[in-house]
């Protein structure tokens, strides 16, 4: 499920690209063959689009509003992790399990936090609160999500799900992983025991029983899963191939109308204007709209 999201997430990521790169190449500067517009004594040129230049520049929009809430979207992640570890205080390792963190905080918590090397942390609250069996089944699914790299699969998941807004499906496989992923770990837990489901879901009693308003951790899935009941899910089969569909409309739009695609400016700054005070005059007048909207959000 993670792979067939992140296909579908890099191609339309390389169909954005490509369809923002095409229509940057069909630009061609020139001296003539633009259109001319005279304003106040002012002769000012503008560019000359045809048809095919129009479409591929509408595509070319969307390749770039994608790349955008990418872009946005990885910064938010990366920024929201850093912040979130430099609210951690470690407290030492954990003696049975060297690589295991432990943080300070009464509230029992176990998470596995890291991209390239993720870390299990424990709090003290757990340490204390859980016996040793419990212990146990609650580090060996976090493990799991370590071995595998959950928390990157995670973040991809949702910059790619942000991203390719024109193919909802990439969000629906996202949410369904997120849930598979911890029904896996589980597994991974009660194979690892050797006990059963008992003590898993024990630990998990007591890591929701003190867990904040809202943040449950343990979806109607999961609690399937650990009393023995298969997990069903049928894959979203019309919403695949309509977004497949999209995704390769885009693509086949951007390639065929890059071939034909033209469009001729003479790139005179501003407003593609030849007379230097006019463009200083303007380049002042934004520069004081900026500053404006600067000081507006200070």
């Amino acid at each position: 499920m993670f792979g067939l999201a992140a296909a579908l997430g890099t191609a339309g990521m390389l169909g954005a690209a490509g369809a923002v790169v095409a229509a940057i190449d069909s630009v061609h500067r020139t001296s003539a063959g633009v259109g001319r517009l005279r304003l106040a004594g002012l002769i000012l040129s503008y560019p000359a689009v045809d048809r095919a230049e129009w479409l591929l520049l509408g595509v070319a929009a969307v390749g770039a509003s994608a790349l955008t809430v990418a872009g946005r979207a990885a910064w938010r992640q990366r920024s929201t992790y850093y912040e979130f570890l430099d609210r951690l205080e470690v407290v030492g390792q954990l003696e049975a399990h060297p690589t295991v963190k432990v943080i300070e905080g009464s509230r029992p918590e176990a998470f596995c936090a890291g991209y390239l090397r993720p870390t299990v942390y424990l709090s003290q609250g757990a340490v204390e609160l859980l016996t040793t069996s419990e212990l146990e089944a609650v580090l060996a699914h976090e493990h799991h999500h370590k071995r595998v790299r959950d928390p990157l699969r995670f973040a991809l998941g949702a910059i790619f799900g942000q991203a390719l807004f024109f193919a909802p499906v990439v969000r629906s496989l996202h949410d369904h992983y997120t849930d598979l992923a911890e029904v896996n770990a589980d597994r991974a837990a009660v194979g690892a025991g050797g006990k059963g489901h008992s003590q898993l879901a024990s630990a998990l009693l007591v890591l929701e029983a003190s867990a904040p308003p809202g943040a449950s951790g343990i979806s109607p899935g999961r609690v399937d899963a650990l009393l023995g009941q298969p997990v069903r899910w049928r894959p979203p089969l019309p919403l695949i191939a309509a977004s497949l569909g999209l995704l390769s409309a885009l693509i086949l739009l951007s390639w065929h109308a890059s071939r034909v695609a033209s469009a001729r400016a003479t790139f005179n700054l501003p407003l593609l204007s030849s007379r230097p005070c006019v463009g200083m005059t303007l380049s002042l007048l934004l520069g004081c709209i900026v500053a404006v909207r600067s000081r507006a959000r200070a």
